[in-house]
């Protein structure tokens, strides 16, 4: 192989114009120039004498100096970085025609130019010091016959240019050669050193979320409404400390309403149907939907699909198996009626209620995959809750009591918070027009507050034997959840 290369490079060297060519030619002359005797001082190259310049033949050549400085100090570090022509330790370099020129032009009395020498076999430069431009000795070559700076030519020019004068006043420049451009190289070289580490981590984070080992980036949380003057209100967010679980159309929004007059608790009206739907947004998300809440007080909020959510139980649980939870219950054939009259006002277009509970009328068999129907298997769901939840952590109230006897059922929910009695039967009369109660004016309102007009719709007529079908077929699921709860509702 080794000979098959000198054979390539040896055709490449003899082609005219080829850069290995070239670079072989500039090799040997300068071996050429490195072995040839000195010049003479006030001789030519081979004992020839130099010609004086006159004024005119001076200002053209410090007009070319000045225009090619810049390709002469790329050439003269090029050639010191490359190493120049091979010395023994201790010589010195050949006279450049910078020198040549300045003996013979009589500068006798001037201060000789300190040259650089070549390090110990390996063309290094090893530049002495040189003197100031202000007090120091003058350096032949530093100004030509116009007055004009010169810049030395040879194998360690760019370094030299950076030991004179003009080192002082621009100690390092990018653009500039020798021990400048080696700087700058670094420099530049630098943020691709210091891009190693970002590219590291990333390629390790996404090497494991391929392999399914880690959990996905948690959402932004959205923003937290800031108060007057554009401060933070006082308080902190929590995770909720109590939930209304469930369920629907059986009372929830009518506690949640009672429970917000009671001044140590702080609910969000909404509800964020966070356990159900838009889990993967994040705990962190979650937190700051809720209010903000002083020392004492609770956090609170309800979504009623949670108790009928298979995945919910679990997700509160490790949000905080300390949650106390509360379910609003009532009898699942009234309530499956107020969910079917809730859909037809949204819907008016939607089959009998007859139809979408039974699959079969004649036969009598009640359809459960119907949400309507399903969500009144209290037991069912109660089941899946008891897997994480202890009973002493549930509170079910009574739906058919809450509008019967508010203030009781209130002492009761105030009791499980470990809450004072606060809201009692002072804050409570029966809207007869809706057909529930209502809270009496707050203070500081100007009207009492009542639920709205999606609350207290008339049922539409329901056939006695559905009716009577629907009792049947919820009896034994009745009778198992009193047994659970420990509470007799008397629905049958």
């Amino acid at each position: 192989m080794l000979s098959g290369l000198r054979l390539l490079l040896h055709s490449q060297a003899h082609r005219p114009g080829s850069p290995a060519g070239r670079c072989l030619r500039r090799l040997q002359k300068g071996r050429d120039f490195a072995n040839s005797p000195a010049p003479v001082p006030g001789s030519g190259t081979r004992g020839t004498p130099l010609p004086r310049p006159g004024p005119a033949a001076a200002a053209a050549d410090s007009e070319s100096g000045r225009s090619s400085r810049s390709s002469r100090r790329r050439r003269a570090f090029a050639g010191c970085a490359r190493g120049s022509p091979r010395q023994e330790q201790g010589t010195r370099p050949p006279a450049g025609r910078w020198q040549r020129r300045r003996k013979a032009e009589g500068a006798g009395s001037e201060v000789a130019a300190p040259v650089p020498s070549a390090g110990p076999a390996t063309g290094r430069c090893i530049l002495p010091r040189l003197g100031s431009s202000r007090g120091g000795p003058a350096v032949p070559g530093s100004a030509g016959p116009a007055g004009r700076r010169r810049r030395p030519r040879g194998a360690c020019a760019g370094r030299a240019a950076l030991a004179g004068p003009r080192q002082q006043r621009r100690p390092m420049g990018g653009s500039r050669g020798g021990l400048a451009g080696q700087l700058g190289g670094l420099v530049r070289a630098q943020p691709r050193a210091s891009l190693g580490l970002p590219m590291l981590l990333l390629g390790t984070y996404f090497f494991y979320c391929l392999t399914g080992s880690c959990e996905p980036l948690p959402p932004a949380a959205p923003e937290e409404p800031a108060a007057a003057g554009g401060r933070a209100g006082p308080g902190s967010r929590r995770f909720p400390q109590a939930i209304i679980v469930g369920v629907k159309k059986g009372g929830t929004r009518a506690l949640l309403e009672f429970l917000r007059a009671h001044p140590a608790v702080r609910a969000l009206g909404a509800e964020p149907h966070f356990f159900d739907r838009g889990y993967e947004k994040g705990l962190r998300w979650y937190r700051n939907l809720m209010p903000r809440t002083l020392e004492g007080q609770i956090t609170m909020e309800k979504t009623p699909s949670y108790f009928v959510t298979k995945e919910a139980p679990k997700r509160i649980y490790n949000m905080s198996r300390d949650t106390k939870l509360i379910v609003v219950v009532r009898n699942p054939v009234t309530r499956a009626i107020s969910d079917y009259t809730q859909t037809l006002s949204k819907n008016p277009t939607i089959p009998s209620f007859q139809a979408l509970a039974f699959k079969n009328v004649s036969t009598g068999l009640i359809d459960t995959t119907w949400s309507a129907v399903r969500i009144g298997i209290y037991a069912k769901h109660l089941d899946n809750w008891l897997q994480y939840f202890p009973l002493s952590k549930f509170l079910f109230v009574s739906g058919e009591r809450l509008v019967s006897d508010p203030a009781g059922e209130m002492g009761r929910v105030q009791d499980f918070l470990g809450l004072k009695r606060v809201v009692t039967d002072k804050h409570f009369y029966f809207n007869e027009t809706k057909g529930f109660p209502c809270l009496k004016k707050p203070e500081g309102s100007s009207r009492p507050r009542c639920l709205g007009k999606s609350k207290g719709r008339p049922h539409p007529k329901i056939h006695r034997q559905v009716i009577q079908r629907l009792q049947e077929f919820y009896r034994p699921f009745n009778m198992k959840f009193y047994q659970m709860t420990g509470q007799d509702f008397g629905w049958d």
